[in-house]
């Protein structure tokens, strides 16, 4: 390649990072096209049409400016079909968090009202397939199984105790695209998190998930290494719509 064409390639290749980076709505990251690998899938991925997500999950700062516009979802407010009676237990009263938690993820939300708070910014909730494409982003490539140390990583944060004060968002390793905090501060609601109750993990995954509920459940594993996600798995089995959890919060997503 001639040095004219290196100069002109490389001029292409900064306008196109640069209108990439000018769509991209203010606080989210783009996640291109591409596949993940569900966690009862075999080795069969599933492919991920191109989306945007939050940089951060949602903090206590930014939800309550939500309830000063939607004061139906106040503490007080709201109805028990959409929370249930944990929910903003820790703030300090019905629309207050302590000064120190403003810029913490939010917790003890239901899916209800995280669906509601992505649907008032113009977004919504990632479905799973979404959320594990992105949290299978390694720090320097985009399938962090490849990098070294980085399972080891999630397993630790994953292991670890949930502190009684939730640290500030943003504190720990951005991934491959930018995206803060997918392991180790808060588990995340998803949009369709109970669809692995009828389909497996994802409603792309083949077959209806007739085995994952065996004692082997590790055997239809694509990566049985993935402690991680066994536990998000899990954790989304469990919920219903209502339910919150003091290490629950969310983040939302939006088409590209």
């Amino acid at each position: 390649m001639s040095i004219v064409s290196q100069i002109l390639f490389s001029s292409l290749l900064l306008i196109a990072t640069l209108d990439v980076r000018a769509q991209t709505p203010a606080g989210m990251a783009m996640i291109p096209e591409g596949s993940y690998l569900p966690l009862y899938a075999g080795n069969n991925r599933t492919n991920v049409a191109a989306f945007y997500i939050d940089k951060h999950p949602v903090t206590n700062g930014e939800f309550q400016k939500f309830l000063e516009s939607n004061p139906g979802w106040k503490r007080s407010a709201v109805k028990r079909l959409f929370a249930d009676e944990g929910y903003l237990k820790h703030w300090l009263s019905d629309g207050m968090y302590s000064t120190a938690e403003k810029n913490s993820p939010v917790v003890n939300i239901s899916w209800f009202a995280a669906k509601k708070y992505c649907e008032c910014q113009g977004k919504r909730l990632p479905t799973t397939a979404e959320w594990e494409r992105v949290a299978e982003a390694g720090w320097t490539v985009a399938d962090g199984s490849s990098e070294p140390g980085f399972n080891e990583w999630i397993l630790a944060m994953a292991s670890k105790p949930a502190p009684r004060s939730l640290p500030a968002v943003g504190t720990a390793k951005a991934n491959y695209y930018g995206v803060w905090d997918m392991h180790g501060l808060v588990w995340e609601w998803t949009l369709d998190f109970n669809s692995i109750m009828s389909t497996g993990e994802s409603r792309a995954a083949p077959g209806t998930g007739d085995g994952l509920f065996c004692a082997g459940g590790s055997a239809t594993s694509g990566d049985v290494s993935n402690y991680a996600a066994f536990l998000r798995y899990a954790l989304r089995s469990s919920l219903k719509a209502g339910h919150v959890l003091q290490n629950l919060g969310f983040r939302c997503a939006a088409d590209k």
